[in-house]
């Protein structure tokens, strides 16, 4: 009896091995079909930004929204409509972050400051392979109706720790639903897509940003 157990656990172990890799094919599959068939699109987001608890207090959570356009590599515009007004703008060379309230612009080179958005991983690189040349790619358990992948940088000093991608596949093709960005200060930035239109026609402008007038702009 014991030799039966044992054989039947043996297949049970090798049967969920065998599920594991499955999901990990399946996961970094859909991320490679994903950047493939996808260059660019819009959607509307919400973002839920959850800092570290401190001493005698509880996580503290901000949520805002708004609306997002892509176009890989390398270009996004995040219009963040609530609860204040801010507009961050990757052109390919610069990124530009205009906060309305302060009434200030402040202008970096891109290559400098992409890695801290949460749109930067996959927006940067223009295919898996590319991905993979700076992180390692692996699944995770699919939850929510959803396939995750797990992107962790294999340099130790940046600002992400790590990036988890959630997509699904749909008659449209593979549609990317959740970014979840965890940083190296214990900072952690849900981001959720709804409506997103893959390969949507953009405007030739879409990425160019014009500082309006009386704006003060700032260059560190």
């Amino acid at each position: 009896m014991k030799t039966v157990c044992g054989f039947i656990r043996a297949c049970l172990v090798a049967l969920w091995c065998a599920q594991c890799v499955a999901s990990h094919a399946q996961g970094v599959d859909l991320l490679g079909q994903f950047m493939k068939q996808v260059g660019s699109g819009r959607a509307s987001f919400t973002q839920v930004v959850t800092s570290p608890a401190k001493a005698g207090q509880a996580p503290r959570q901000k949520t805002s929204s708004g609306s997002l356009d892509f176009h890989r590599p390398g270009q996004f515009r995040f219009v963040y409509k609530k609860p204040f007004a801010q507009t961050l703008v990757a052109d390919g060379q610069n990124f530009w972050l205009h906060d309305v309230e302060l009434n200030q612009i402040t202008v970096r080179k891109q290559s400098q400051v992409l890695g801290s958005t949460p749109m930067a991983l996959l927006t940067s690189a223009a295919d898996v392979k590319a991905l993979e040349a700076d992180f390692q790619l692996r699944s995770e358990p699919a939850r929510d109706g959803l396939e995750w992948v797990r992107a962790t940088p294999k340099a130790q000093d940046g600002q992400i720790q790590s990036l988890l991608a959630g997509l699904r596949k749909t008659d449209k093709g593979v549609e990317l639903v959740v970014i979840d960005v965890q940083d190296s200060l214990g900072q952690r930035s849900v981001l959720t897509l709804s409506g997103l239109e893959m390969n949507a026609p953009l405007a030739a402008d879409t990425f160019v940003f014009r500082p309006p007038a009386g704006v003060e702009v700032i260059r560190p």
